[in-house]
């Protein structure tokens, strides 16, 4: 060590001293704070600066390439800190979209049951109009048929009437011819009988005559 550097390694010396309360807060403090803590990065990132100026002033190496390492170990950190916080944000918001999208789902899903609730209702009414004209057609079918047989049924009651009736007038017809044919007989029979009575007569009186 030549004269030039003694200023130097007495400003290191004292350096050290001034240092070493800083150091103490940093190993009993922030060593117990979150490793990406704001506030412990700040501190640390501070006293990184500080001494890499000092040791780049002081012509201290080490010194300097502690403070710069503290710097880039601060700076990673809070990179990587930033990182987790776009990193969670972009999970919240994709846990917000699957939640929307799962909603969107379960409303189309509720969306799509209605529907289908009310085409199963529309079938039904149709199935239900469909049953019943169906059953008005069988009704006027069958009442229609109804009406027919009832229609030959009278048709077929006039029919037996008017051959009743034919009959019977046939009967009439024939009992009359019977009647008057049995009349002519008798007044026949009538007439013969008188013609034989007064024959009869006759040859008493011839007989009487006779006799006489």
């Amino acid at each position: 060590m030549n004269i030039t550097d003694m200023p130097f390694a007495v400003l290191r010396f004292q350096y050290g001293l001034a240092r070493f309360p800083l150091q103490l807060i940093e190993q009993q403090v922030l060593t117990r704070m979150d490793s990406e803590a704001p506030g412990r990065l700040f501190v640390e990132r501070s006293l990184g600066m500080l001494d890499a100026t000092v040791g780049s002033v002081l012509r201290a190496p080490k010194l300097k390439q502690r403070g710069v390492a503290m710097i880039e170990r601060t700076d990673a950190l809070r990179q990587a800190a930033k990182l987790d916080a776009a990193a969670a944000e972009n999970i919240k918001a994709a846990g917000a979209n699957v939640k929307a999208t799962r909603e969107k789902a379960d409303q189309e899903k509720e969306d799509a049951y209605a529907d289908k609730l009310v085409d199963i209702d529309e079938a039904r009414d149709q199935a239900r109009d469909r049953k019943r004209d169906a059953v008005d057609d069988a009704e006027k079918h069958i009442a229609a048929g109804k009406k027919r047989a009832d229609e030959a049924a009278e048709q077929r009651e006039s029919a037996v009437e008017t051959a009743k009736r034919e009959e019977e007038a046939m009967i009439r017809a024939a009992e009359h011819s019977a009647t008057s044919a049995a009349n002519a007989k008798l007044k026949d029979a009538q007439g013969q009988r008188g013609a034989a009575v007064s024959k009869r007569a006759q040859a008493d009186r011839i007989e009487e005559l006779a006799e006489s």
